[in-house]
């Protein structure tokens, strides 16, 4: 069977950025594959529409450019909030540079930052996508193409 839209996937990959022998930033394997639904916004769509037509037993390489996979890093996705703030809890304490810091907006949605920079009064959250601004380049494997049910 060949991948099609609603085709259950399961693959084996591995994702890097700047080329295909560049840095190595997923590495998804056959003891533990990825198993998606093809159009069931699991994965990106660019990635999805290079698998149609390929079946169980096919290998891929290909990428997506920043502007099919995550974008350009957006300047208004980083942004300032006092430290106050992360000090509410009486057992709260402050993100380090580095650490994911989930942020949630009035609606109760949740945003998955990450702090970039502590200064004396604020912490500055980016809120892009990790791989924003990178183009992407995976290689792999088609394990199981079935129907979704």
């Amino acid at each position: 069977m060949k991948i099609q839209k609603n085709s259950l996937v399961t693959l084996e990959y591995d994702l890097y950025v700047d080329d295909y022998d560049g840095e190595l930033i997923e590495s998804v394997k056959s003891d533990e594959p990825a198993v998606f639904v093809v159009g069931g916004e699991e994965m990106l769509e660019t990635f999805e529409e290079k698998l149609i037509g390929l079946k169980a037993g096919d290998v891929f390489k290909f990428s997506l450019s920043k502007d099919e996979a995550y974008g350009d890093e957006d300047e208004e996705a980083i942004a300032e909030f006092p430290k106050d703030i992360f000090l509410e809890d009486d057992d709260a304490k402050l993100p380090e540079v580095g650490d994911y810091v989930p942020m949630e907006d009035e609606d109760g949605t949740v945003f998955d930052g990450i702090a970039i920079e502590i200064t004396k009064e604020f912490v500055v959250i980016d809120f892009n996508h990790p791989l924003s601004g990178e183009d992407l380049y995976f290689t792999g494997k088609i394990l199981k193409v079935e129907e979704a049910e």
